[in-house]
């Protein structure tokens, strides 16, 4: 990490704008947030395919829907909980039934949103997308990755959701950082136990595998930047070769990466696993530092997940 913060869905407006002038086909959507989603960007180099459906997600998702039987690449943006929750029904019926060319760039999720509180932090967002057929799903780990991880799914035919955060966070990638759907990246080798993480969890992972190192702990940090689909083969390396597993994200255990790994390893590779994310809650209120503290979701608690991790497979 070079210490460099920046915001994932402002990468993500780049992304929209580069696209914009290299593929004509594609055409962007937004409720209403176009400054805070950056879709904005991309309304700047083509107004013409820009549609503002105002405050009216599920509408959005129609239009979308259209778009893509049209033969669009459509991408609609909202913040995550409207993305995923006030319009669940028509991506399930409209977008994924059909498995329909419409990308859903979700961004404000997960605790780091802040000052919002409860009611705008979205926790359970991988999780009611993860589990309808044909949805692909992405969390990009910074806003390098958001930048390569837009322009893979512009080139992907089917739905997909991807989950943005909202603050600036370390950079982790390399500026010219390639992007491909359904696999992994090993952040960092390690024998004694795996830490497999998604968004800005991942620079979390990065910092508790340098304390363990420290404490003669060698923790190998896996980049799961695909929920769905899960690098299977990834998870089972990395599991096989250290024999402990620790997966943490920004998001509810129940459902998203943790369960995802859990259900794998449960049926092909029983391993000892500690999931770090929120516990069956919901958010609050607060500065975004502060409340991934409160809610165990830093690198100290990761490092103390890691050594429960291998106690297990003692």
């Amino acid at each position: 990490m070079t210490g460099e913060k920046l915001a994932q869905r402002s990468y993500y407006g780049k992304a929209l704008a580069d696209l914009a002038e290299k593929d004509k086909n594609v055409v962007v959507l937004d409720a209403d947030l176009a400054g805070s989603t950056k879709t904005g960007n991309f309304k700047k180099v083509a107004p013409e395919r820009f549609v503002e459906v105002g405050i009216a997600e599920a509408n959005m998702i129609g239009v979308a829907a259209g778009l893509a039987v049209s033969g669009k690449t459509a991408f609609a943006s909202t913040f995550g909980v409207f993305a995923s929750g006030r319009c669940w029904e028509q991506i399930r019926m409209a977008v994924a039934y059909p498995k329909l060319n419409v990308k859903i760039v979700a961004t404000h999720c997960g605790l780091s949103v802040g000052p919002d509180g409860a009611t705008h932090q979205a926790l359970e967002d991988i999780s009611v997308m993860r589990s309808l057929p044909n949805m692909t799903v992405v969390v990009p780990c910074d806003a390098y990755e958001a930048y390569a991880a837009t322009m893979a799914l512009a080139e992907m035919k089917g739905p997909a959701y991807m989950r943005m955060g909202r603050s600036e966070f370390p950079v982790i990638m390399s500026q010219d950082c390639k992007f491909q759907i359904g696999k992994a990246t090993v952040m960092r080798e390690g024998d004694d136990v795996s830490i497999i993480a998604c968004g800005q969890m991942v620079g979390a992972a990065l910092e508790a595998a340098e304390t363990l190192a420290s404490e003669g702990i060698s923790a190998e940090v896996v980049n799961m930047s695909t929920i769905k689909p899960l690098d299977e083969e990834a998870v089972k390396a990395t599991a096989s070769k250290t024999g402990a597993v620790v997966t943490v994200e920004e998001h509810s255990i129940i459902g998203g990466l943790g369960s995802a790994v859990a259900e794998f390893l449960s049926e092909n590779l029983p391993t000892p696993l500690v999931r770090v994310g929120t516990r069956d809650t919901f958010g609050e209120s607060g500065d975004a530092d502060e409340l991934l503290k409160k809610y165990g979701l830093t690198a100290s608690d990761l490092v103390a997940a890691a050594k429960n991790a291998i106690n297990k497979k003692r």
